[in-house]
């Protein structure tokens, strides 16, 4: 099969059964992830290599978009209103679901601690892809605008991914080498998000300064094109001086956003239309790149650790959002908006199996176990309760 006809596959076939999934009450994504896993099971013998190729750069694109979108919908005042909670979230969470599962991992799996703790923070990474179009979602229909919850956890998840990203680096080095320095380590997680928001707002400030100079001699696709270019050179430039490309994203459409709403407003309209081909691709992907078998590998003992993850992660978002204006059911959504894990597990699952670990094999297996079980469950919390939960309150 030739990748001409497998890329038709993958955007047909992702587009129907979302809409199939959507008609039956699910997550159109749900429909689109379980396609993808389709696709894993019947069609990888086929599958031609350049698609595992480019499927890196499709699933960066893909991010980069929705990411920019993120950042054209936040809002400088509900953000001054709901710091506090947004800083908590950003890093009790994942720390919490960290420092339990590599405790959980060791005793259960009987892996070093350096090992277990790549593998905890691995799997403490929350979905961007998953997390930001499903609050952008609710944000486009007017639910929980009163409180701006999901405005809160946009900004809270962005955060949580770069230092369970930075942990997982810290302890792959450790499992390495056996040693890093330590220090640096602790700086890198907060000396990372400062550059990211500084080369963001740099970013943001610079192609503010052109759109406003060229607002009548460019289109409004041509200004998201060249709002694209730039978030993929930030990226590209985050992956080598190691910063958080992912917050500098949101960065530039917030800096749009507080200096121009009408320009802000053109790309956001723009950006919601290239989602629809980027989000296909992307979730089609993730359920692609899934070997299901693999799963099965770490068994009864991986949902058990998963589960003491889950439980300490939901804890602490309970314990992050206390002694705020958000009532019981706004932290409820809160604790489920915070389960579902794809992106990150998808991309690092397989590293130590490829840096030589031992113990890659079921560190894989529990990458594809995280997804397989937490994204259905978050993306079904979010789309049934979301409503109830957030106007109910």
């Amino acid at each position: 099969m030739d990748f001409s006809l497998v890329f038709v596959v993958i955007l047909l076939g992702g587009w129907l059964s979302g809409r199939l999934f959507g008609k039956i009450g699910l997550p159109s994504i749900l429909g689109m992830v379980v396609f993808g896993i389709g696709c894993s099971l019947f069609l990888t013998s086929h599958t031609p290599q350049l698609l595992w190729d480019v499927a890196p750069c499709l699933k960066s694109f893909a991010l980069i978009v929705i990411l920019l979108r993120a950042g054209l919908g936040l809002n400088k005042d509900a953000l001054k209103k709901n710091g506090r909670i947004a800083l908590l979230l950003a890093f009790l969470p994942c720390l919490a679901e960290g420092a339990a599962l590599t405790l959980a991992i060791h005793y259960v799996f009987h892996f070093d601690f350096y090992t277990a703790g790549l593998t905890a923070f691995m799997l403490s990474a929350v979905s961007p892809a998953v997390i930001v179009p499903s609050m952008l979602d609710l944000k486009s229909r007017g639910i929980g605008k009163e409180k701006d919850v999901p405005t809160i956890i946009l900004a809270g998840a962005s955060v949580d991914d770069v230092v369970a990203i930075t942990l997982f680096t810290v302890f792959l080095d450790l499992a390495l080498s056996g040693q890093v320095d330590i220090l640096r380590a602790v700086l890198s997680v907060p000396l990372s998000l400062v550059l990211g928001i500084a080369a963001g707002a740099a970013a943001g400030f610079l192609l503010l300064r052109f759109f406003r100079r060229y607002h009548e001699d460019i289109r409004a696709t041509e200004k998201t094109l060249v709002l694209v270019m730039a978030g993929t050179l930030l990226v590209d430039l985050g992956d080598s001086a190691h910063f958080a490309a992912l917050i500098g994203l949101m960065t530039i459409g917030f800096i749009v956003l507080e200096k121009s709403e009408l320009i802000a407003k053109e790309l956001a309209g723009k950006l919601s239309k290239i989602w629809v081909f980027a989000e296909i691709i992307l979730f089609v992907l993730i359920g692609f790149s899934l070997d299901v078998t693999v799963a099965l590998h770490g068994g009864l003992k991986a949902l058990a650790v998963l589960a003491i993850g889950l439980a300490f992660r939901s804890l602490a978002v309970w314990l992050s959002t206390a002694g705020s204006h958000l009532t019981r059911r706004e932290r409820l959504f809160c604790v489920i908006a915070y389960l579902p894990k794809a992106t990150v597990q998808a991309a690092l699952g397989g590293v130590a199996l490829s840096r030589g670990i031992p113990e890659g094999d079921t560190i894989l297996a529990l990458a594809v176990m995280a997804i397989l079980v937490t994204t259905p469950v978050g993306l079904i919390g979010i789309r049934k309760l979301g409503r109830p939960l957030l106007e109910g309150a």
